[in-house]
């Protein structure tokens, strides 16, 4: 992929990825880097980012830096320089690993609202809403489970 968008469907691409990630609370211009990262083939720089999708530097950086916090995105340097360069994250298990930590945290803290509640509804609410997420978090561990297998045939 060149340093722009170069063509219609891809800024489509970019603007899609950016729709289905700024609910979830990403913020517009990191989810359309993400969606720009997804489409390149080598690593990207900072300029390169920066043409393409129209924003400035410090911009671009910042949205590098939440992305690779959420694990979508991964930096590395350009050899003989101190240049960072963007691709997006090849490691999907290391955002679900992320996830179930999440779920986890929050199901214990459900568990741990029903002994302090005094409403019979609010305890029933709490520890069903604790047994959802705990489910939730097996059918990912077991879903990580047979990509790992896959992968491997």
């Amino acid at each position: 992929m060149s340093n722009k968008l170069s063509s219609e469907n891809e800024r489509r691409f970019v603007e899609g990825v950016a729709a289905i990630l700024t609910p979830w609370g990403v913020p517009s211009v990191a989810a359309q880097l993400y969606g720009y990262l997804l489409l390149c083939g080598p690593p990207a720089s900072l300029d390169q980012i920066t043409v393409a999708l129209g924003i400035s530097k410090s911009t671009a950086s910042v949205a590098a830096r939440l992305l690779e916090s959420y694990t979508l995105v991964r930096r590395q340097r350009e050899a003989g320089t101190k240049r960072a360069l963007y691709a997006a994250a090849d490691n999907y298990e290391a955002m679900i690993a992320q996830q179930n930590r999440l779920l986890d945290a929050l199901a214990r803290q459900l568990e741990s609202g029903v002994g302090i509640v005094t409403s019979q509804d609010a305890g029933v609410r709490l520890n069903e809403m604790a047994h959802f997420y705990r489910l939730m978090r097996k059918a990912m561990d077991d879903t990580l489970d047979r990509w790992e297998q896959a992968k491997r045939l």
